[in-house]
């Protein structure tokens, strides 16, 4: 009897075998700390649900990419003794499958869970940024009395000293407003998106070597992705981040990635699908920028 493999693609065993895969991806179903719709802490299992029902082989690029192993790993465990110990068991996850040379892609969960993850990236690789496709600028001190928010997350990683380019932005505060400006923060607005036909090189441009990838899902148009806590009108389309991956893929190392705060919607399957075709989008990307063997 035929069944499918229960992981990310629904791939068989020796294409998700960990010591041999290239990519590892992650759960983190966290959610303690969102401040307006709960439920992110489905949105791992459904991203993974979802993926199975994606076709392995990429139209754009006439080829298939899952052969450079995609291994599944166990979820991680909420910890519920409060966010400052969940970021630390995230680090400590993350760090052993940084420093086993995988590329890791975390699955949120809200978007707190991004810079214990870039903590445990950066002791690997240096000249990090981060490139941030978002609604909300995610820059407040702190939120709802703790800094660890996932309305603090981008905060928290400017300072680790990572330089942040947020993309899509169209959702912030007059505080987080005169941060950015006083910090020379580079936003590129999801109004900019559309208006400005240099935008996907003004942001590639605001990169460093090494690049560091969170995709809150809320960055999308609610009308392309409205399973999110926290949707927001006037965002992206499939086209504008995918190509602004692929942009960076060709002129920078993607190194990490994740994909947070997906809010899955009974009866719908659209964002999460959104979701996980993305993250295969984004290894399709990477693995195609890389000249092949002969």
């Amino acid at each position: 009897m035929a069944t499918i493999p229960d992981n990310f693609l629904g791939l068989p065993d020796d294409d998700c075998d960990y010591r041999r895969s290239k990519y590892a991806v992650l759960s983190v179903p966290y959610d303690s700390t969102v401040s307006y719709q709960v439920g992110t802490r489905r949105g791992p299992r459904a991203i993974i649900t979802a993926s199975q029902q994606v076709e392995l082989f990429d139209e754009e690029y006439e080829r298939e990419f899952y052969d450079a192993g995609v291994a599944t790993l166990p979820p991680l465990a909420p910890n519920m003794a409060g966010p400052k110990q969940m970021c630390e068991d995230i680090y400590a996850a993350a760090k052993k499958v940084v420093a086993d040379r995988k590329f890791l892609i975390t699955l949120g969960g809200e978007h707190s869970i991004t810079p214990p993850l870039v903590k445990a990236v950066i002791a690997k690789h240096k000249k990090l940024s981060v490139l941030q496709v978002d609604a909300h600028a995610d820059l407040r001190e702190s939120y709802e009395d703790t800094p660890h928010s996932h309305a603090c997350a981008m905060r928290r990683v400017w300072e680790m000293g990572v330089p942040v380019v947020g993309v899509g932005i169209r959702n912030y505060s007059l505080d987080e407003h005169r941060f950015m400006k006083k910090r020379k923060i580079s936003v590129i607005s999801s109004r900019q998106t559309r208006e400005d036909p240099d935008w996907i090189e003004r942001a590639v441009d605001a990169l460093s070597e090494n690049v560091y990838v969170t995709i809150d899902i809320d960055g999308f148009d609610p009308a392309y992705a409205p399973g999110t806590g926290t949707p927001e009108p006037g965002g992206m389309d499939w086209f504008q981040v995918s190509d602004l991956l692929k942009a960076v893929a060709m002129s920078r190392r993607i190194v990490a990635a994740d994909v947070v705060e997906v809010l899955p919607l009974p009866g719908s399957a659209q964002t999460e699908f959104l979701a996980a075709k993305l993250i295969y989008k984004l290894i399709a990307h990477i693995e195609a920028s890389k000249p092949r063997r002969q």
